[in-house]
């Protein structure tokens, strides 16, 4: 494939091989995609990547001109802001790239409701415009949560301990975007709110997969665009939920997070797991920042298969767009 990173004009990345898998798109071999990224600062280039990466592993021998964006709501430091300023298109500009398709990821809650979150004017502003302007739309996490608030009136429900871990996921219902996907599948999940199936059915919603320990994974519903909604985070790579816990535990241990971090489950070996028991015992005694020098080194379980269930979906959705409509 090709993959351009788009900003005023087109620039080919030299760093992304084709993939290996050509879609069946029929008619179109060029697709437009828009990534509206509002992670924290921290995981802002890692979601770069992991979707460039899918995107390239999952296209084949398609074009895809991919554009960058991230809604201005979002607090930034002054270094996220100047590589913002650098990649990324104006979300002004949305409107004149007719993009086939758009991924919107959640951010970091700032722990209140949703509709009080500094984002929501314009996330909401991004619903509409992509109900009607896109052929699909992927909604991620809090995205997610905030916009079947805003289309149907669901509200997340908070979770007695946050969601944090790989789960085993299986398929809920035959869909063409989860067509080739083999199960039980291993999907990781970071979220303090869940929103449930029952208000999801009851409103339209097709629940795609679920977790018995998570609930609900994937599921969609068709306005004129295809909405589709992750409540976890399939392209996450093998390292992700591991730099979340370490962002967690060192806030818990300057004093500005009162809770400890649970450790990811099903994600850490038995040996790591256990060291972090210990630590954890350790660092409840007395908060100290230098405590984190401490930590044992990390190791992971093998069989973790980080992007395994998310190329398979990517490659099905950029099929969907590919082909013409009729």
């Amino acid at each position: 494939m090709i993959l351009l990173f788009d900003k005023k004009q087109s620039i080919a990345s030299p760093t992304l091989a084709p993939g290996q898998d050509a879609f069946d798109h029929g008619e179109r071999s060029e697709l437009t995609i828009g990534l509206v990224n509002n992670m924290p600062d921290s995981a802002l280039k890692p979601t770069e990547r992991q979707f460039s990466r899918l995107l390239s592993g999952a296209a084949g021998q398609a074009t895809i001109h991919f554009h960058f964006f991230s809604l201005p709501s979002v607090n930034r430091s002054s270094q996220a802001r100047a590589h913002i300023e650098k990649e990324y298109s104006d979300i002004a500009d949305l409107g004149r790239l007719k993009l086939d398709g758009l991924i919107v990821t959640g951010a970091e809650p700032n722990g209140c409701t949703l509709p009080q979150e500094t984002l929501w004017r314009e996330l909401t502003d991004i619903i509409d415009w992509a109900k009607i302007n896109t052929r699909s739309t992927i909604w991620s996490c809090l995205a997610a949560h905030a916009a079947v608030l805003h289309l149907d009136g669901i509200e997340r429900q908070r979770l007695p301990a946050k969601c944090s871990g790989v789960q085993t996921c299986i398929k809920a219902t035959d869909d063409w975007l989860t067509r080739g996907l083999r199960g039980p599948l291993k999907v990781p999940h970071s979220r303090l709110n869940e929103v449930r199936e029952s208000d999801l059915v009851n409103r339209g919603y097709r629940v795609l997969t679920r977790s018995n320990a998570a609930g609900v994974d994937i599921f969609a519903k068709q306005f004129d665009s295809r909405f589709i909604f992750f409540q976890g985070h399939p392209e996450y790579d093998a390292l992700s939920l591991q730099r979340e816990y370490m962002r967690d535990l060192a806030r818990y241990l300057a004093g500005e997070r009162e809770d400890y971090p649970a450790i990811p489950a099903s994600y850490f070996d038995a040996a790591t797991e256990a060291q972090l028991t210990s630590f954890e015992k350790r660092a409840r005694s007395g908060r100290d920042p230098t405590l984190a020098a401490e930590l044992p080194g990390l190791t992971l379980r093998v069989d973790i298969a980080a992007g395994v269930a998310a190329h398979v979906i990517l490659r099905n959705w950029l099929a969907f767009l590919g082909r013409q409509p009729g």
